[in-house]
């Protein structure tokens, strides 16, 4: 696109488009963020206001004014604040900044020095003084935008931080989920799929796993490498209600066959018997809570709010296996290319894989990325419903602990 065009509505919405996109669309698609992030602190604040914005202190959340005011630090501080802006991913982390706007910003928001649980003991600026931040800094982010125009090095911060802010914005919507309110922003339910219950079968052979450097590429993606595949099948869709909850039914969440030894020791801390977020009628029906409504559970909805530790259990039980992150990426790139069925962004899929550099690995300058994650955590594929369609990349990375099912998380089966 020349720089000069305007971006279509679908532009700002597609994965590829963002990743190479220009000033003018990436504009777009940051005003667009921001209209929704906005809506969505709202709602946090008609929902929460009488507590002052208050919410517990666990790891599943985290506070909505210390989130506000760090994606206004995090924009300033790779941005406006950076020297070497232009450089991409050679721009040097450690550089030397300008001061930022809010004079104690680092001391709040700086997510690599201040701890999760110590940010509720902290003094932060109220909503108000919060937002007037964030919208001085979003008008110098614009200006610097414009004037990167079509240089891949220096819009690279501006496609990172567009996208830490869907990010953050769809955490937003999980987070209202667990809180029991409206998340402020229209998300697109979850579908029911044809295919749930299909299998696609891939041929083995070498795949190429990984992105090259073209675009935007996170990190953790980065380094494009040959694995040799054996032959598998694996489910067009993700594991619907309907096929989770026989395994519900057969009492698979009281018989520790079925799980691993950190999955049993997870489910005996866990008594509920059954996915969270579902409840059982006094006539034995189940229901499901969005957003502080019950309803009655659609089956041929994907199933979600589940651990890996359920999807790995109801796999044994079923006897099938998660699918490598290699298997789940060869089959959703394969299937675009040869329009072969395969249906993902519903829910984020877990997978077998473990959370791992790959060759030739090299941090990008926001080092807290994806290097301190590399612990072996499981690796999830696809996006969710609530998922921003532009980060929606059959390449991307995601990465939970294995016991947290407060996340739109399913997942497909695999077979050799």
């Amino acid at each position: 696109m020349h720089p000069n065009e305007s971006p279509t509505p679908a532009s700002i919405d597609d994965a590829e488009a963002v990743r190479h996109g220009h000033a003018d669309l990436l504009a777009a698609a940051a005003a667009d963020s921001r209209a929704r992030l906005l809506r969505q602190f709202d709602a946090y604040c008609q929902a929460l206001g009488a507590r002052g914005l208050a919410v517990p202190q666990s790891p599943e959340l985290n506070l909505p004014l210390w989130e506000l005011g760090h994606i206004g630090w995090f924009e300033e501080y790779w941005i406006a604040r950076n020297p070497q802006r232009r450089l991409g991913v050679a721009a040097d982390p450690r550089v030397s900044r300008a001061a930022p706007l809010r004079a104690n910003a680092d001391a709040l928001y700086n997510s690599s020095e201040v701890a999760h649980a110590r940010r509720w003991g902290l003094s932060l600026p109220d909503a108000a003084l919060t937002l007037a931040d964030l919208q001085r800094i979003s008008q110098r982010r614009l200006a610097l935008l414009l004037d990167a125009q079509d240089d891949d090095d220096a819009l690279y911060f501006h496609r990172l931080v567009l996208f830490h802010e869907d990010m953050h914005r769809e955490a937003w919507v999980y987070m209202a989920q667990n809180l029991g309110f409206a998340p402020g922003v229209e998300v697109t339910a979850p579908a029911a799929s044809a295919l749930d219950g299909q299998t696609l079968a891939v041929e083995g052979g070498l795949a190429t796993i990984g992105s090259s450097a073209d675009g935007f590429v996170f990190d953790n993606e980065l380094g494009a490498h040959e694995i040799a595949l054996p032959g598998f099948t694996i489910d067009a869709a993700p594991v619907s209600w309907a096929r989770f909850l026989e395994f519900v039914e057969a009492g698979g969440y009281d018989d520790a066959a079925h799980w691993t030894r950190e999955g049993w020791s997870w489910r005996k801390r866990h008594s509920a018997g059954h996915p969270r977020y579902l409840e059982r009628t006094e006539d034995g029906a189940w229901q499901c809570r969005q957003f502080g409504t019950s309803a009655t559970l659609d089956p041929a909805l994907p199933a979600m709010h589940l651990s890996a530790h359920e999807a790995q259990a109801w796999c044994r039980w079923a006897g099938r296996r998660l699918p490598s992150e290699a298997e789940w990426e060869h089959a959703a790139v394969t299937a675009r290319e040869s329009g072969a069925a395969f249906d993902w962004g519903q829910v984020w899929e877990w997978t077998a894989s473990g959370f791992m550099p790959y060759p030739g690995f090299v941090a990008h300058p926001y080092r807290d990325y994806s290097m301190p994650w590399f612990d072996a955590r499981p690796v999830l594929r696809g996006a969710s419903f609530a998922t921003a369609p532009r980060m929606k990349h059959p390449r991307y990375r995601n990465y939970f602990t294995a016991d947290r099912n407060d996340i739109f998380a399913g997942f497909r089966s695999c077979a050799t």
